[in-house]
């Protein structure tokens, strides 16, 4: 949807998570993917100033991130409690999922969404609950993965894969190195990635990481 080379966001996906772990000494062993408030303010920055004006934001944006997490460190989290109680933070992770169900709905206008294929989609979904509730640990910590691959399998038994995008699956190769991209600063940019910290301080990154 942000038109990210996926080699280059599972790359950095990957360097942050090693770095949490070896910054918290692996005591909250944790996958850090990105957050889903990020997409519409990224495809607004790129509309204007390219995929280097989006890396901007998204640099300035995890730099004050960061010095949240410093004050946090330092402070403790109750002032972030305080500027935003549960029934603010409740809204903004409520108002991530609405923006996303047309999303979920359509498929991404590929057709492969909730409308056309309904039985998928519930049973990708029951997966996903099923392995939230009944497993722990590891195991619960994969269960959107798991969820993906139950409906995979479902539409291939059902005859219902993408064909173009089985081919386009034959035709990638094995292995990928990163696109790597200059981010280039400018103040529009900024202003419009800027306010997802008030999303990720409010919970909203947690229920958005993939």
């Amino acid at each position: 949807m942000t038109g990210f080379p996926p080699a280059t966001t599972l790359f950095f996906s990957g360097l942050g998570t090693l770095l949490f772990l070896l910054v918290t000494g692996n005591r909250l062993p944790s996958y850090l993917g990105s957050s889903f408030a990020f997409i519409a303010p990224v495809i607004a920055a790129k509309t204007d100033g390219g995929i280097g004006a989006a890396l901007g934001g998204i640099v300035v944006a995890g730099a004050v991130l960061a010095l949240v997490g410093v004050v946090v460190h330092l402070a403790g989290a109750r002032w972030i409690d305080a500027l935003m109680p549960p029934v603010v933070t409740g809204a903004i992770v409520a108002l991530i999922g609405l923006n996303l169900a047309p999303v979920a709905w359509d498929g991404g206008g590929a057709g492969t969404g909730v409308r056309a294929q309904p039985l998928i989609a519930v049973l990708t979904l029951l997966a996903i609950l099923v392995t939230t509730v009944v497993f722990r640990g590891f195991l619960a910590r994969l269960s959107i993965l798991l969820g993906v691959v139950v409906g995979w399998l479902v539409a291939a038994v059902t005859g219902q894969l993408d064909q173009e995008a089985l081919t386009g699956l034959r035709q990638a190769a094995w292995l990928g190195l990163p696109e790597f991209h200059t981010p280039s600063f400018s103040l529009r940019a900024v202003v419009l990635v800027i306010p997802v910290i008030l999303v990720l301080s409010a919970g909203g990154g947690g229920a958005g990481a993939a």
